[in-house]
């Protein structure tokens, strides 16, 4: 099994972070409307962590948009690149998740994060964080709000109401995705609009609170992360789709 080792350069504490967040957010595109919701493809990632030993597994799972049959699938471990700091967990994660997108075969379309876009407290987080470095279509789409409140939302699938910052600014919406569940939390990461970021969530959670895409990603990252774990290291070994690159 090989590890994925921290990038040379990364950031290392949050002074150089911030500076990386402020030098990069001015590439999110917020003027393209993005991919048609049922049409191509489309990606869910995720990760999990194992703290103790400092490592985070991610998986990459690509889903035809009109089906949501799985077409491919991809999982990289990895050190954790970076420590536990509220608005920058995207420095945890992303060498993991880029090195499981990198092994995909097959174009990964829309990339469906589990966290935030613009609805963050420095409005860069994740999905928007992974769009501009790979220039992919991305959003989010979050179990939590992180920062900003919504009014009151109806109880109907489909039902929304906007996050909204201090200055009224619209920076994502919750979503009822199913009948009387709890909503879920979209935001735009990079080059989709969104009302079309809503389109898609609910599009992939048919059945569900939680997109296809993330329910999928968040299986194959714990497996990966077992995997891990279980098997002797083998530095020669190179196997992107059970878990290691």
């Amino acid at each position: 099994m090989t590890i994925i080792e921290v990038p040379e350069g990364w950031p290392a504490d949050e002074r150089e972070a911030r500076a990386v967040q402020d030098a990069l957010r001015a590439r999110v595109s917020l003027d393209e409307a993005g991919p048609r919701p049922g049409v191509g493809a489309v990606t869910g990632v995720d990760v999990a962590y194992d703290d103790d030993r400092g490592l985070v597994a991610a998986a990459a799972v690509v889903l035809d948009a009109e089906t949501l049959a799985v077409v491919e699938e991809a999982t990289a471990v990895g050190r954790v690149a970076f420590p536990y700091v509220p608005g920058l967990l995207a420095f945890r994660e992303l060498p993991a998740v880029l090195a499981a997108l990198g092994a995909l075969r097959s174009a990964p379309g829309l990339v469906v994060c589990d966290g935030y876009g613009l609805a963050h407290p420095r409005r860069f987080g994740l999905a928007a964080h992974l769009g501009v470095l790979t220039g992919l279509p991305a959003i989010g789409v979050a179990k939590n709000p992180f920062v900003h409140a919504h009014g009151e939302l109806g109880p109907r699938r489909g039902d929304t109401a906007p996050l909204r910052a201090d200055d009224g600014t619209e920076l994502g919406r919750a979503l009822r995705t199913q009948q009387g569940v709890k909503p879920v939390y979209v935001s735009v990461g990079h080059r989709v609009s969104l009302d079309n970021a809503c389109a898609h969530t609910l599009r992939l959670a048919p059945r569900y609170r939680l997109p296809e895409t993330t329910r999928l990603a968040d299986r194959r990252c714990r497996d990966a992360l077992t995997a891990a774990l279980t098997r002797p290291a083998d530095p020669g070994s190179a196997d992107p789709v059970r878990g290691v690159v």
